[in-house]
């Protein structure tokens, strides 16, 4: 009974030790991982108040993009109006974009009662070495588009884990692209078919079924195989019927700014050819 109670003791010690030692791996990959989630915030922000303090001047209509780096820029948005006094009027690009210039007491606008902005400024899912960008990850590519091509200057700001050299090497969840409903299914076929990859219906989190944008579209996700000449992809692409907009911005950014990890910005401007 003697040895089988050391049996049993050394056994249980065992257990114990390695219980702690793989709660303490779990604490050190989470501590880990939170440190990494500050500093993309804080390179977030730097990238935002940068691209807010080198291109918003008083009497300017801004485009407001969507997304989280976005709300940082709103912040700093919001801080010089209140300090320098600037007259701005804001055009959101989706309804977060709205609800963030109402709370942070900016005026309000649309395209009807201006349809030309002088800057936009917005995130991006991933940005290539020519400014080729996706966007939508967060659903709102359409109206970013619509309201980036009304400006005289578009303006992205990211975080250090959206440069790239080519788009998917960064960004592994595809191209975003907005359809109809109703032809969800043969434009995903068509794209798949001309192009590879796949391209899938993007499913809801927190409901039942598919995203739904802000125009009452779905959202395909296309998983494409290989690099491509994104000008021609985009133009086949949007020329498929049911195809509202996709997340290929090709030749619209002016200029990006990232938040590095070492707490500088690094600015890039589209070659020159």
């Amino acid at each position: 009974m003697r040895l089988q109670g050391c049996v049993f003791s050394y056994f249980s010690k065992l257990a114990a030790g390695f219980l702690s030692s793989a709660s303490s791996r779990r604490k050190h990959v989470c501590l880990l991982s939170q440190s990494a989630n500050i500093m993309a915030e804080e390179a977030k922000k730097l990238a935002a108040y940068a691209a807010v303090d080198n291109h918003v001047q008083n009497n300017q209509v801004v485009g407001v993009g969507s997304g989280s780096t976005i709300v940082y820029a709103v912040d700093r948005l919001a801080e010089r109006v209140r300090q320098e006094k600037l007259n701005i009027v804001c055009v959101p690009t989706s309804f977060q974009a709205r609800q963030l210039i109402l709370q942070h007491g900016l005026t309000l606008s649309d395209l009807d009662r201006h349809p030309e902005l002088d800057v936009a400024i917005d995130g991006a899912d991933e940005v290539d070495a020519e400014l080729t960008l996706i966007k939508g990850g967060g659903g709102c590519l359409t109206q970013e588009k619509i309201v980036a091509g009304c400006a005289k200057h578009f303006v992205v700001i990211a975080d250090y884990r959206k440069d790239s050299k080519a788009l998917g090497q960064q960004w592994k969840k595809g191209v975003p692209i907005e359809v109809i409903p109703m032809a969800y299914v043969p434009v995903s076929r068509a794209i798949a078919k001309r192009f590879g990859g796949e391209a899938n219906l993007r499913m809801a989190v927190s409901k039942a079924g598919p995203v739904v944008t802000d125009n009452s579209n779905f959202i395909l996700d296309w998983k494409f195989e290989r690099a491509e000449n994104w000008k021609e992809v985009n133009t086949a692409i949007k020329m498929i019927p049911g195809v509202v907009e996709t997340g290929l911005f090709v030749g619209m950014a002016e200029r990006a700014y990232f938040g590095m990890e070492d707490g500088t910005v690094q600015v890039r401007d589209p070659a020159v050819n």
